[in-house]
């Protein structure tokens, strides 16, 4: 809107097209806004700018240097908020917020006001440049995040349709139903589901503290702090996502477990989404995580995964055999379900039948028969193995080994005659063998069982269009694992970020993983049968020609897809 300024502003002979244009050039280069390049670079006197500004839209005017603004209304709205739309509050009479903005025609900020602080709001006319002194003045240098006033431009989004749990009867949830289905709160809960899904965000964590309410987003696997909405709407928050997810919304003291089934209108078509909610009772209240299931984003291909040629060799032509285990292990979150997921599609043919215990079930293949684990009635990952088995399978997949009894239904099908993927939680490939025996497995069902394991992590890609060279010395390069010889010739890259909108900032855009396949082959048997620890076998899954998960992670470096900083952060040398 500063460009319709500009052009009135070149109408009223205060400046002239040619000093518009080169203040509009320099908002190219330094991301400000037009109208303050004009009076930065002294084409117009601010207070000119004001007077001008004031009688054109019949506005008052108001001069913040000899202004006492009120203390309690600047907690009304946050400082990057008031920086990135050039305003501040100056004070409350009743039931209206008085605002000074250098842009009055800036009306998706002034219903933003109202809708977040639920005041009505009238206007005066100030010099942004006065203004951000004011900010930095009564607010302190403010964090030039791109958080709560990021997340409100999405105010504007298109129509979604939600599912909705069916009313309650009980009378003493009425007040709490009431309240999670206020306009504004269903407004609120869409922007923040609505710009989850632009952002590409994994999970979305809804989180209550004694004197603040925060959003944050999982973005690449780091969590950002989006915005922080009026501390007051907390129940109302809760109440809303639990109508959405089926729960019960007058239970607060017990963890809750939804589900929310979403259409949602993109530039690209309509979105099918699957969040999965967790509702956490906490000491000021409920915390709420939704993860984001997005089929678009699932990438059923092993050859896409990031995975080395040597790795992946081993790999699809162990999902080839007609029998025996392959575990897949890492922390949550580390793309453990997508290589299943693909390695199932692989084998996805006519003539297999291929059955699947999960808990959840997160994403439907078609073909494939999916069974969704529920403990609370007995359907466990122990018991629908022993349903399975008289299924006529030939591959099994269960989705993680928790116990004793799941570990050893599973290698018995391993032995008799079916292909059996499934998880487990450890750290690297040749630990697995050693917690599956701290299960009680037997040493020699381990050995004749298990094909092969596989280890993985998730790190961040580096952002395509801000990618540069980083210096770094050759002593460096050899300290995390690379020889003296590739020392000399790595380019290590790191994403800029500034300025960048692809990473929005960040320097990264997408993942890619980091594999550690450990093949079972004979030398391995030998020594899980004469009890070899997890060191031993290291060190001889290496000397087979093992990739580590370390060494995989400098492969990616020296092809420039990712960051030394994220290599090590998610791998031991």
């Amino acid at each position: 809107m500063s460009t319709q300024i500009g052009d009135l502003l070149v109408k009223k002979n205060l400046i002239t097209t040619e000093q518009l244009r080169e203040a509009e050039k320099k908002s190219h280069e330094n991301g400000e806004t037009v109208t303050y390049n004009i009076i930065s670079l002294g084409y117009v006197d601010e207070h000119r700018y004001v007077s001008m500004l004031s009688k054109h839209y019949g506005i008052p005017s108001v001069d913040l240097d000899n202004v006492e603004i009120d203390i309690s209304v600047l907690s009304l709205l946050q400082p990057e908020f008031c920086v990135k739309n050039s305003l501040i509050p100056i004070r409350r009479n009743g039931a209206v917020l008085v605002i000074a903005i250098a842009d009055p025609a800036n009306l998706f900020a002034i219903d933003t006001i109202r809708f977040m602080t639920s005041y009505n709001v009238e206007t005066m006319i100030a010099g942004e440049m006065t203004i951000r002194e004011a900010i930095e003045r009564y607010y302190g240098e403010p964090a030039r995040k791109d958080h709560l006033s990021s997340v409100l431009e999405s105010l504007e989004i298109p129509d979604e349709t939600i599912s909705v749990a069916e009313e309650e009867d009980e009378l003493d949830v009425a007040d709490l139903e009431r309240s999670g289905q206020d306009a504004p709160v269903v407004k609120l809960v869409n922007v923040i589901l609505h710009e989850a899904v632009q952002r590409g965000a994994s999970d979305i964590h809804i989180e209550p503290y004694e004197k603040s309410y925060r959003v944050r987003y999982r973005i690449d696997g780091i969590l950002y702090e989006i915005m922080r909405p009026p501390k007051r709407l907390k129940d109302s928050v809760a109440s809303r996502i639990k109508i959405l997810s089926q729960l019960d919304i007058s239970e607060k003291r017990l963890p809750q477990d939804g589900r929310i089934l979403l259409k949602m209108r993109t530039p690209t078509g309509i979105k099918d989404l699957d969040l999965r909610v967790s509702v956490l009772p906490t000491l000021y209240g409920e915390k709420i995580v939704m993860r984001i299931l997005d089929k678009e984003n699932l990438m059923l291909d092993l050859t896409r995964l990031g995975m080395e040629q040597h790795s992946l060799d081993i790999l699809a032509r162990d999902i080839q055999k007609p029998y025996g285990m392959i575990l897949v292990t890492g922390p949550t979150g580390s793309g453990k379900t997508n290589t299943l997921y693909s390695a199932l599609s692989m084998l996805n043919n006519d003539d297999v039948n291929i059955l699947t215990a999960e808990d959840p079930v997160e994403f439907n293949l078609a073909g494939i028969n999916q069974v969704q684990v529920k403990e609370k009635i007995g359907l466990t990952f122990a018991s629908s193995l022993r349903s399975f088995l008289r299924q006529d399978p030939n591959i099994i997949m269960v989705g993680e080994i928790r116990d004793f009894e799941t570990a050893e239904i599973a290698i018995k099908a391993a032995l008799t005659g079916h292909l059996v993927l499934s998880t487990l939680h450890t750290n690297d490939a040749p630990g697995t063998i050693s917690r599956l025996m701290n299960m009680g497995i037997e040493p020699f069902l381990v050995a004749t069982s298990v094909l092969s394991i596989l280890a993985q992590r998730l790190v961040r890609r580096i952002c395509p269009d801000c990618k540069e060279v980083m210096e770094m010395p050759p002593k460096a390069l050899v300290d995390i694992g690379f020889t003296e010889e590739e020392s000399k010739t790595v380019k290590v890259y790191k994403g800029r970020g500034v300025d960048c909108k692809t990473c929005g900032g960040t320097g990264y855009k997408g993942r890619i993983g980091l594999f550690e396949l450990m093949e079972v082959n004979q030398s391995i048997r030998d020594l899980v049968l004469s009890g070899g620890t997890s060191d031993d076998l290291r060190r001889q899954a290496k000397a087979d020609g093992m990739i580590t998960l370390r060494r995989s992670g400098l492969e990616k470096i020296k092809a420039g897809v990712s960051t030394l900083e994220e290599v090590l952060r998610e791998t031991m040398k």
